[in-house]
């Protein structure tokens, strides 16, 4: 094996976003652009001799190609172990389980998370440091920074490694390993849950189950623990084989391409219980029988309950969301006299807060939901603990919310998504909006009066660092907010999300269809934003 020293110079717009790097896969097999990112984070870490390394994806198109470039860029760079997922696949939670477990200085994780995937759609890189969680932006600064000055890479002439066998490969002075991308995820739950209660409500409760994988990644890690572990009757994963392209599919769970199981679920015989995980495995959308439940709401009804399951009757050292999401777990956090953070969009944010023990659940609206188990949000657990609690209380999915809202009262919340607009339409309404910041309190439209707005900055309670525009908000009277952002995660044009939610204590308005229950806030926040005049639509792309 030799270790070849390829000149290079640097790419435009590789700066890492919330969650990595991602493009067009077209832009990513393009001459040195995966192999200059790689030796960017590579010269971020800084030495790398003698260091371990976690490498998996979503199984996307490109995946298994570039894992190959990956090995032998760590081989050239002095990595002395590589930990590699069976097929070059790792779920993001599983990989953030085995950077922990392992010891490993961190991981590469090959995934465009819930972006659509094939050679015509979209491709990513992330880094994961050695805490199992995505990388600071301290980290991220120093990828961009070396991706900027980059002038060569360093790679092996050695052969590909054979990904579908599990076993020990030795390659110079490295050790390559190939491991079942599910074991020890599976044994991590199991630790963390009562599965023979969960068993016995698979198999002798007459409890019945859909989770669709979507053709993604969480396929074969639900098959292994719900089908084989659980005793679920088989064929309760739908969509469970990852395919490069998600079977043409939109790897999202929501209630617009999740399409198979919502048709399900609204069928004169629904399951129970419904679920289903996106692209990488780190988002859940959760449905009972005759309730889409809110992922807002799912993080709060889990704090509430927590101390049914066996992971966390030990209690919660506190409880963080993302500042988008509705604050109706803050509402928990109170009853239980514990902490709660209100952070940035992003899970490092949660990381930070968990190293240091200030938190052991988390969430955001954008269906993700996590814990101190791992450093990264966490589709499939999620699930489990929603299964738990069905064991445990002996009662349905809705049932469970329902009571929650008698108890703290209902936080109506939905997210409207203004997808591939325009960046310069997307940036003069969100600039136009700033501006007008100062001046918006006491303003009323469709009914509602502005008591506050601001653009929310964040300092970190750990570290210090400062996020600054992270969102406009606008608060009103009686609980009402609606927030403005664009987001990250897309790779053509900008997303513009709009956020909207109101608190309800009433018992006897808790069951207004949400459309209804918001309408007129989201008539004022088209006012006030100008939206339909910026943007020239008629209304949003999605609606969750």
């Amino acid at each position: 094996m030799s270790v070849m020293k390829v000149s290079s110079q640097p790419i435009r717009g590789q700066k890492p976003g919330t969650s990595g790097l991602r493009k067009k896969v077209q832009e990513f097999i393009g001459e040195h652009y995966l192999e200059n990112f790689v030796q960017s984070i590579f010269n971020a870490m800084g030495e790398c001799g003698g260091r371990v390394l976690v490498i998996g994806g979503d199984g996307r198109y490109h995946n298994r190609e570039a894992v190959q470039v990956i090995v032998r860029m760590a081989l050239a760079n002095g990595f002395r172990r590589l930990l590699i997922g069976q097929g070059g696949l790792l779920s993001t939670p599983a990989a953030s389980c085995l950077i922990r477990k392992y010891g490993a200085d961190g991981g590469i994780i090959l995934s465009a998370s819930h972006n659509p995937g094939g050679p015509d759609g979209d491709f990513g890189i992330k880094f994961n440091g050695a805490n199992g969680g995505p990388a600071s932006e301290a980290v991220s600064a120093a990828i961009c920074q070396a991706s900027v000055v980059i002038d060569h890479y360093l790679i092996t002439d050695s052969p590909d490694i054979n990904l579908d066998s599990p076993g020990e490969h030795t390659v110079g002075d490295a050790t390559v390993e190939i491991i079942d991308p599910v074991a020890d995820y599976a044994e991590l739950m199991e630790s963390l849950f009562d599965f023979p209660k969960i068993e016995h409500l698979l198999q002798q409760g007459g409890f019945t189950l859909c989770f669709d994988a979507m053709h993604a990644v969480t396929g074969p890690y639900a098959v292994e623990i719900l089908e084989r572990r659980l005793g679920a009757q088989p064929g309760t994963v739908i969509n469970g084989v990852p395919l490069e392209d998600f079977g043409g599919g939109h790897p999202d769970p929501n209630l617009v391409h999740a399409t198979e199981l919502v048709r399900r679920m609204r069928g004169d015989k629904p399951p129970d219980f419904g679920a289903a995980s996106d692209g990488d495995g780190d988002r859940n959308m959760v449905l009972g029988s005759s309730l889409f439940i809110n992922p807002c709401d799912s993080l709060a009804v889990l704090t509430a309950n927590a101390h049914r399951v066996p992971g966390y009757r030990n209690g919660l050292a506190g409880v963080a969301r993302s500042m988008p999401t509705s604050p109706a777990v803050d509402r928990v956090a109170a009853a239980l006299d514990i902490p709660c953070y209100e952070t940035p969009t992003g899970w490092k944010f949660f990381g930070n807060l968990m190293d240091a023990d200030k938190i052991t659940l988390c969430g955001e609206e954008s269906f993700g939901t996590g814990s101190s188990h791992v450093r990264e949000k966490d589709g499939l657990w999620a699930v489990l603990f929603w299964l738990n609690l069905v064991a445990e209380l002996n009662q349905s999915a809705d049932t469970i919310v329902r009571e929650h809202w008698q108890r703290f009262g209902r936080d109506y919340f939905t997210r409207h998504d203004y997808e591939e607009v325009p960046a310069q339409q997307a940036e003069a309404l969100m600039d136009e909006l700033r501006q007008q910041l100062p001046s918006l309190p006491g303003r009323s439209s469709h009914g509602h009066t502005i008591v506050a707005a601001d653009d929310f900055s964040y300092t970190d309670p750990v570290d210090g660092s400062v996020s600054h525009s992270q969102g406009l908000r606008l608060q009103f009277g009686n609980g009402e907010r609606i927030v403005l952002r664009l987001s990250g995660t897309g790779t053509s044009g900008a997303t513009l999300r709009l956020y909207a939610n109101s608190h309800e204590p009433d018992p006897d308005m808790l069951g207004i269809d949400t459309g209804k229950a918001l309408a007129s806030l989201l008539a004022a926040a088209d006012t006030i934003a100008g939206i339909s005049r910026h943007l020239g639509r008629d209304g949003p792309d999605v609606i969750t």
